[in-house]
């Protein structure tokens, strides 16, 4: 007599590293919400704020690629930016089409004043564990996202992005 399969259970969902990576996403972004309210500002948004600090005059593109983030979707998270007067945007002397993006003076504030909310947010991500079981995640995810980039919808290309980047100025 065939033995009867196993009953499917949620086990299948919560035990799975999609669904609790999919959770702590929902998780940090909860909290990053929670302590930079006051900013008013996205975890996409920061990162953002902080490539084109970093990288004065990059464009969309190759700013998708250092942050990892869906060129389509950049551009309205780039126009609420602009709208805040955090960033500004100029035609490319080379190709009008292209738009370069530097930070503003109120940009580069709000990023000083936002850092202190930023790690608040990161130490409560972490805070439960032990702190060598802070290291070893953070490890292993590191690992994990890095031995995964290729098969991410949007890889992180921030070498090839930069390389271009410097080869334009």
């Amino acid at each position: 007599m065939p033995s009867k399969p196993p009953d499917i259970t949620m086990d299948a969902v919560y035990g799975k590293p999609g669904y609790l990576f999919r959770r702590m996403q929902q998780i940090a972004v909860s909290i990053f919400v929670e302590e930079c309210k006051a900013f008013d500002l996205t975890p996409v948004q920061y990162a953002a704020l902080v490539a084109i600090q970093t990288h004065p005059g990059i464009d969309a593109t190759r700013l998708s690629a250092v942050i990892a983030f869906d060129r389509s979707t950049l551009g309205s998270v780039l126009e609420r930016l602009e709208a805040k007067d955090y960033i500004a945007r100029e035609a490319s002397p080379e190709d009008k089409r292209v738009k370069l993006l530097t930070i503003t003076k109120a940009g580069a504030a709000l990023l000083r004043s936002i850092m202190p909310a930023v790690d608040r947010a990161q130490a409560r991500m972490l805070a439960p564990l032990k702190s060598a079981d802070r290291k070893a995640l953070m490890a292993l995810l590191a690992q994990l996202v890095d031995l995964n980039n290729e098969v991410s919808r949007v890889p992180l290309r921030a070498e090839d992005a930069l390389e271009r980047l410097g080869k334009a100025g």
